[in-house]
């Protein structure tokens, strides 16, 4: 089924039910299918083709929802806008990708003007330059729309924090119908019932979005914060009855560390996922016992629609009652998903080895846009295998490993050594919050290991303490030959740290 079908689904099933509880009010899915339609079919109206690129620029909002669900619905292929990029990284997508259209919110006018005045058509979001949103709606008509062919191009997802060189993963409704069976089917553990909420906290971009259309097909009320904010979360939770969320890693930390934070009503969440980077078993731990227990981990990419893997409330429990290796796991393959672990030749390797990760399924992307003209993309998808470029192990029962990035992986003195792996250890030592490892220049090892932490909130951390804890549980040549506290981490438009830019402070220090 194709994006717009789904909303005319929700529609006529549940008409009256609440469907989106945002910043500027509530929809009713009666509300929300006619405005999506209506959008939709005054986009076309505009001129725009099926296959088209409309570029999206919006943060969290009931507006942000519409125009995700109707561009598709269209037949036009949406092209998400992060607005923490950098102006010129906007406009490098633009070209890249060819977009025709540009949907904005007003706030976002005067970054805009170079990048509007490159498009044929320009959509306004409140008081700016453009045809009005609301206008547009207003005027079109609400008619259904031709059925889109499942295998058809609806969106294109670039890497975050793109510089340079654009990279697009080509998503089909096929696609995205197979990530909405399996976050119901598997991170969810069933269809949401009518008394189920979720609240969108972080951005829907990214981890926070790909609930949006799993609630949507069942009937179930979504709650849209404009951004994250401990308090008003946590309100969505207690006071708006929020059952279900998924947030990063660096979120759960912050709830764990808000002073005067009530965080009782956590108890009652149904689900809190998270994803986007490893957490801690120590975090881990004590998410379970001051949070929630219905912990659920899912791991997938920008070219591969998650869940590819997930780690279940139930892997949770035994992990942290007697297997604590369980807990570093990503999991094991989500329904209809495939995955191999291979050599640099693409050769299957036995359990408990490394290698690359593969995967294949109806989760994976057509392929990189415009990969034919780019020697730089590469073939990532070879014989329907999607090459993720992260290193991993799996058990004989299926459970996946992941070690780090092929990418980010140090070298010192000849050793191999894997960033992930030392940030484990580092995060369990005394008053450590977060920790990011990088591999810095050496000029006798080549690389040596430093740590950079944050220290958890009224307490301190000490750089020969956390040293002297690696020495216990790593390998002599992988423990951190440098600790280094600071105050906070960068981070990208995931919540994941932003190791380039932490890397990029390294440099202008040195410099300086």
């Amino acid at each position: 089924m194709d994006v717009g079908s789904l909303v005319i689904r929700a529609a006529r099933r549940f008409p009256e039910r609440t469907a989106i509880d945002g910043p500027e009010g509530a929809l009713t899915f009666a509300e929300l299918g006619d405005r999506v339609l209506r959008l939709a079919n005054g986009l076309r109206e505009l001129g725009l083709q099926p296959g088209d690129r409309v570029l999206d620029l919006q943060a969290n909002s009931t507006s942000y929802v519409e125009t995700d669900l109707a561009i598709r619905a269209a037949g036009l292929v949406r092209v998400a806008l992060n607005y923490r990029l950098h102006d010129s990284d906007w406009e490098r997508i633009a070209t890249d990708c060819g977009a025709k259209a540009l949907i904005y919110n007003a706030r976002f006018a005067e970054r805009t003007e170079a990048l509007r005045s490159g498009l044929p058509h320009a959509i306004a979001i409140g008081d700016a330059p453009g045809t009005p949103f609301e206008k547009l709606i207003a005027s079109a008509t609400a008619a259904p729309l031709p059925t889109v062919d499942p295998d058809s191009l609806c969106g294109l997802h670039y890497s975050s924090g793109t510089t340079g060189h654009p990279k697009g993963a080509q998503r089909t409704h096929r696609n995205w119908f197979a990530s909405v069976v399996n976050m119901t089917h598997d991170v969810l553990g069933g269809v949401p019932g009518p008394d189920d909420v979720y609240v969108h906290g972080g951005p829907i971009t990214h981890t926070s979005g790909l609930f949006l259309l799993p609630f949507l097909v069942a009937g179930a009320r979504q709650i849209v914060l404009p951004a994250w904010d401990e308090a008003e979360f946590l309100e969505a939770v207690a006071e708006r009855g929020g059952t279900h969320t998924a947030i990063v890693p660096t979120m759960v930390a912050r709830l764990l560390t808000t002073p005067g934070a009530d965080r009782e009503a956590l108890r009652g969440l149904k689900m809190l996922g998270y994803a986007g980077a490893p957490m801690p078993p120590d975090q881990m731990r004590r998410a379970h016992e001051q949070l929630t227990p219905n912990l659920v981990q899912y791991y997938g990419l920008v070219e591969a629609i998650p869940p590819v893997t997930l780690l279940d409330a139930t892997d949770h429990a035994r992990g942290l009652e007697n297997n604590p290796d369980l807990l570093r796991s990503a999991g094991r393959a989500a329904l209809g998903v495939e995955i191999r672990i291979v050599d640099e030749d693409g050769r299957s390797l036995a359990p408990g080895e490394t290698g690359e990760v593969v995967t294949r399924g109806d989760h994976v992307m057509r392929g990189y846009w415009r990969a034919e003209d780019r020697e730089d993309l590469g073939k990532a998808v070879v014989d329907g295998w999607l090459h993720t470029g992260d290193m991993g192990c799996m058990s004989e029962d299926g459970h996946l490993w992941l070690v780090d990035r092929k990418g980010d992986m140090i070298i010192s003195g000849g050793y191999n050594i894997y960033p992930r792996e030392v940030e484990d250890v580092v995060a369990e030592a005394p008053g450590v919050a977060e920790v990011a490892v990088l591999g810095i220049p050496d000029d006798d090892w080549g690389q040596r290991v430093v740590a950079f932490v944050t220290a958890r909130q009224g307490e301190s951390v000490a750089p020969d303490a956390v040293i002297a804890h690696c020495a216990r549980h790593l390998a002599s040549y992988k423990k951190p030959k440098e600790v280094r506290v600071v105050e906070d981490f960068p981070l990208n438009s995931n919540g994941k740290i932003a190791k380039r830019e932490l890397r990029s402070r390294l440099v202008q220090e040195a410099g300086a």
